[in-house]
């Protein structure tokens, strides 16, 4: 197989990752609630959203490598990295969980460790959130400088 039809292949493959990763709709936005069965339903969407989000993204390393092995390899960097953001926001999930007065809003005198451990799903959250962003700008700027125009 050339490299033409593999990428035309790879491209393929990506956008139908690309409907399917849309269809999974996850929001990023934390609701303060105190209910474990909203918290448990909250990571199961987060598992499977992240799940296809890295499908998608290791697509993007098969297409990238294709055309340019260096900018390839950085990117592998960024999925590992989105991975390990990944896991430690699921941790956090996992955490308030166990202890979802944690994220009680009426909760005024809550404990340090509470508060440290709703910054901390909030912060983990932002994090992900942030560097699957730039993982997408970087993919828009590597597909629009090498691929756009050659997988038509």
């Amino acid at each position: 197989m050339s490299s033409e039809d593999k990428t035309a292949e790879y491209t393929k493959n990506l956008e139908k990752l690309g409907v399917e990763l849309s269809k999974i709709q996850y929001d990023f936005k934390i609701k303060d609630t105190s209910s474990e069965n909203y918290w448990e339903k909250r990571i199961q969407e987060f598992c499977n959203y992240h799940e296809k989000t890295i499908e998608y993204f290791t697509m993007v390393y098969s297409l990238m490598n294709l055309t340019d092995e260096e900018q390839a390899g950085m990117f592998i960097f960024r999925l590992s990295k989105l991975k390990q953001l990944g896991k430690k926001l699921l941790e956090a999930m996992k955490a308030i969980k166990e202890n979802p007065t944690a994220m009680d809003p009426k909760d005024m005198q809550q404990s340090k460790w509470k508060k440290d451990l709703r910054e901390k799903l909030v912060q983990s959250n932002l994090d992900c959130l942030n560097h699957e962003k730039r993982m997408n700008v970087f993919f828009k700027e590597f597909y629009e400088k090498h691929l756009h125009g050659k997988t038509k």
